[in-house]
């Protein structure tokens, strides 16, 4: 088993930056190029960083932050990497943190935000949606991340109606984003029970969610929801989460703590083959924990 870290880190030195559009529309083209050059630079530097840092710590897995490159899907002031003036020096970067990873094991993955949805009945969000997994597919093929995971959406309504236009919007993707995608039971509106169906048919991986699956049931127990999650990976290493609610269990438990409770840990993932991305406040101090905590046990 495998251990991942989300995106950031609290203790050590290493920062992503970022822009809004709406300082960018207020930048003549030029400078805001320049701007955005700069600042994926820097990240792409930092992301080197962190994956030097994962290795060191001892971390399997590591998360990227979705605006690596910021802004660049925005209708108005997006732009592609050919556009940035420091377009060789920021690939070859991200060609440093391919082999790096490759070379130590250290996969690499993404979590686009919440407003990529296939599932909505509207078509401009169905297109947006889509613009994005085709951004995260170009960051993924240069960086070497073999996933791209999302949620199922909003319900509308209708469950299986929404699931059905999931699965249309998915067959529609490009093979760099297909190749890549897998979908995340929530803590709201879709189970492991409600996906099965759809990933089987598509092909399509699912991630189980620990701690969503306890705060939104379905009738499967947790080996049993582990068991069919991980068959959807047809061979591939399955991904899963992990996160302790930071009130308890028996007050509000969505908010995630900021370490992870060894119980929470469930027994029969010990032994397995998997990457477990850690969901926990205090970043890399929290799955450094949690690996000493179990003790090489899993």
């Amino acid at each position: 088993m495998r251990f991942g870290l989300c995106c950031l880190f609290l203790a050590e030195k290493i920062s992503f930056r970022t822009t809004t559009a709406k300082a960018l529309c207020g930048m003549e083209r030029t400078a805001g190029l320049r701007k955005i050059s700069d600042i994926c630079l820097h990240n792409a530097d930092n992301l080197l960083l962190a994956v030097r840092a994962a290795q060191r710590l001892g971390i399997g897995a590591f998360r990227i932050m979705s605006p690596l490159f910021p802004r660049m899907t925005h209708p108005e002031v997006g732009y592609a990497l050919d556009d940035l003036p420091q377009a060789e020096t920021i690939a070859a970067r991200l060609g440093a943190v391919r082999k790096l990873a490759q070379e130590h094991d250290i996969r690499l993955s993404f979590h686009p935000d919440q407003f990529v949805v296939l599932s909505s009945p509207h078509a401009h969000v169905v297109e947006n949606s889509v613009r994005e997994l085709e951004y995260h597919a170009l960051l993924a093929e240069m960086v070497g991340a073999d996933v791209i995971n999302i949620h199922g959406g909003g319900v509308y309504g209708d469950k299986a109606a929404a699931v059905a236009r999931f699965a249309e919007a998915f067959k529609r993707l490009p093979d760099n984003v297909t190749a890549r995608l897998s979908v995340e039971n929530d803590d709201v509106s879709y189970t492991v029970a409600d996906l099965l169906p759809m990933c089987t048919d598509l092909g399509l991986p699912l991630v189980f969610d620990m701690h969503h699956h306890r705060c939104n049931p379905d009738g499967l127990d947790e080996c049993e929801a582990t068991e069919l999650a991980a068959a959807t990976w047809c061979g591939r290493e399955p991904y899963c989460h992990i996160s302790s609610p930071r009130e308890g269990w028996q007050a509000n438990p969505k908010p995630h703590a900021d370490y992870i409770d060894i119980a929470d840990v469930p027994e029969c993932w010990r032994g397995r083959a998997m990457t477990v991305d850690v969901e926990a406040k205090a970043k890399e101090l929290a799955v450094v924990k949690l690996m000493a905590d179990l003790n090489g046990n899993f």
